[in-house]
């Protein structure tokens, strides 16, 4: 039968699928509800018994078949899920005819509790781009620790020249190398340089 192959193709084809429940729904408000959910999902009207048969054959979870009861629609997800559990999420809020009644993700059953979960996430896109944050955060941490190693080995060796020419026993080392703005390093490594010179 075409209809039972096309849908196991859907069901194996999509990273998830929401089953829900439409009655009541007029045909202007699931054209909202399609618009709503993005491109990366298709909302379908599906006949019960031929979905049991296409779950089954597709391997979706018994979870999900036996809550084919009532006029049922599925919402098939490409991309994003997040986006997706969003769309159904504020439909269902403007229009309660719209019941979530669970889905499949990834071959996981999944609850309208966790979809509602789904839905509170940020985009995939946001996620990405605070990740990519974290990291170039990262990055300029380590370049200003890196940045930093040349002027300090200067002060040290500068400290050293100083220690070697002046014999003081390693006292402008410590100061030298004081992490200190206002220390001493500057005038130790400009006495070094002024001996150097001489």
């Amino acid at each position: 039968m075409a209809a039972v192959a096309e849908l196991t193709e859907r069901f194996q084809s999509s990273s998830g699928a929401v089953l829900t429940e439409y009655r009541g729904l007029s045909v202007s408000q699931l054209g909202e509800l399609r618009k709503s959910l993005g491109t990366n999902a298709t909302y379908s009207i599906v006949k019960n018994t031929i979905t049991k048969i296409a779950a089954t054959e597709a391997g979706v979870t018994p979870e999900l078949t036996s809550l084919l009861s009532g006029p049922s629609a599925i919402a098939f997800v490409q991309g994003d899920v997040v986006e997706a559990a969003k769309g159904l999420r504020d439909f269902a809020r403007a229009n309660p005819l719209l019941v979530i009644k669970g889905g499949v993700l990834d071959g996981k059953p999944l609850t309208p509790a966790e979809i509602a979960k789904l839905a509170d996430l940020e985009s995939r896109e946001v996620l990405l781009a605070k990740l990519a944050g974290a990291m170039k955060a990262s990055l300029s941490n380590a370049a200003g620790t890196f940045a930093a190693l040349p002027s300090q080995l200067a002060r040290l060796l500068a400290a050293l020249e100083q220690k070697k020419a002046e014999g003081d026993g390693g006292a402008g080392v410590a100061a030298a190398v004081s992490p200190d703005a206002d220390g001493p390093a500057p005038d130790a490594a400009e006495a070094a340089a002024e001996s150097a010179e001489s």
